[in-house]
């Protein structure tokens, strides 16, 4: 009992001498931070930029050619003959085909020869006409004189009438068999299947080839498709946000994984008046030259259409903004008081890791870095300023840091 009572004893006096030594060490500190206030706020800052910034849109989409046709036959019959192949280049008015022209050939023959026939016929009704001509004035010359009777000057008349109407008939036959003949021609020259592209500028080639030579074709049968590939449009598709900003003439940067070192540049040329309900999403169509004959149809494309540019902006980082109490602004770093000043600011146009400043006007630097520990006239500790030492990239880390931060927009 006497053992227990001492140990009982002995655990009492050293908690009470740990007490004593916790007074005395955190006593004086907790008065040492009352005296001094609130501590400062570990910062990083960077300085307010005058700068370009531009407003663009991003968007992915394909190349298709500025027109494309499919070339098929009127008249249906065998392919005699294909003179193109894929990859070829055609011309307006250029055969590349042949059918089997044997029967219309004959069709020709055969009207030809009926207008022949009709002809022919014309000239014999011609020549009864003037018979009858005679006949009439010479049977009324006699009527005249009381010579004849009255039947013999009809019958004379009716002979007249009668080859007057066969000679308009016999000329009626011409013009029928000449439109004939014409018709005839006209699907004979349906055997030769040529290329009606668009008048213009247009490098034209063939973009597909459907049949052999030897097929037996049906009327408007693909043979070939034909395309215009001296400029290409891409086709890109932009949601609603984005939508009012796109304007007819924009310029647009065009690159694709099939030229990665290459940028290609065009114009905005058609904008749909409308957004699709399943997508939310306009077609815009963008007019790229392509007089090296490098952009193809089918290609993937990434497009690049500059919206809106401001010069000599008043610019800060992105990851400066702060929002305090509902509203949105950014710390103003006080070198002299090394205090941090919330300001309300209106923002316009955000490219990439840079926001644009309108109002009010900025100057000096800004907490990009422990500004979520801040209020209005809250105490900082800036950075120190980086002794002369090694150049960027020779061993500095504060200039590998700065080396890896973003750019401002412009410089």
């Amino acid at each position: 009992m006497k053992k227990g009572f001492a140990i009982l004893i002995v655990l009492a006096m050293v908690g009470l001498l740990g007490w004593k030594v916790s007074q005395k060490v955190f006593v004086p500190q907790k008065g040492v931070a009352r005296r001094g206030g609130t501590p400062a706020v570990a910062v990083e800052i960077s300085p307010v930029r005058k700068s370009t910034i531009r407003d663009v849109g991003f968007f992915t989409g394909s190349l298709s050619p500025r027109s494309q046709f499919i070339v098929a036959p009127k008249i249906g019959g065998r392919l005699e003959k294909l003179m193109v192949n894929m990859g070829d280049q055609v011309q307006r008015g250029q055969q590349i085909a042949l059918l089997d022209d044997e029967e219309y050939v004959q069709q020709v023959d055969q009207a030809r020869a009926e207008l022949e026939v009709a002809r022919a016929n014309l000239e014999q009704s011609r020549s009864a006409l003037d018979i009858a001509k005679r006949e009439l004035g010479r049977i009324t010359a006699l009527h005249g004189k009381n010579i004849v009777s009255e039947a013999e000057l009809d019958a004379a008349e009716a002979e007249f009438t009668a080859q007057s109407a066969k000679h308009k008939v016999a000329q009626a036959q011409i013009a029928q068999k000449e439109a004939e003949l014409k018709a005839a021609k006209v699907r004979l020259s349906y055997t030769k299947i040529c290329v009606a592209c668009e008048e213009g500028d247009g490098q034209w080639v063939v973009g597909e080839r459907f049949v052999d030579e030897g097929s037996m074709l049906a009327p408007h049968a693909s043979i070939v498709s034909v395309l215009d590939i001296g400029s290409l449009i891409a086709v890109v598709h932009v949601i609603e946000r984005d939508y009012s900003k796109v304007k007819l003439g924009q310029e647009a940067l065009v690159t694709t994984d099939a030229f990665p070192e290459r940028s290609f540049y065009g114009k905005v040329v058609r904008v749909a008046p409308l957004l699709k309900e399943t997508s939310r999403e306009a077609r815009v169509e963008i007019e790229i030259p392509n007089r090296e004959d490098l952009l193809k149809p089918g290609m993937f494309v990434r497009v690049q259409i500059e919206f809106d540019r401001h010069d000599h902006a008043t610019v800060v980082p992105l990851y400066a903004l702060t929002k305090r109490k509902g509203v949105q602004g950014v710390f103003l770093a006080d070198h002299t008081n090394r205090k941090a000043q919330f300001v309300a600011v209106t923002l316009g146009i955000m490219d990439g890791e840079w926001v644009e400043v309108i109002s009010p006007s900025l100057s000096g630097s800004v907490v990009t870095l422990g500004q979520h520990l801040l209020e209005d006239g809250s105490p900082i500790e800036l950075p120190a300023a980086k002794p002369a030492g090694p150049s960027k990239g020779e061993g500095d880390p504060g200039a590998a840091a700065q080396a890896r931060r973003p750019a401002a927009p412009g410089t």
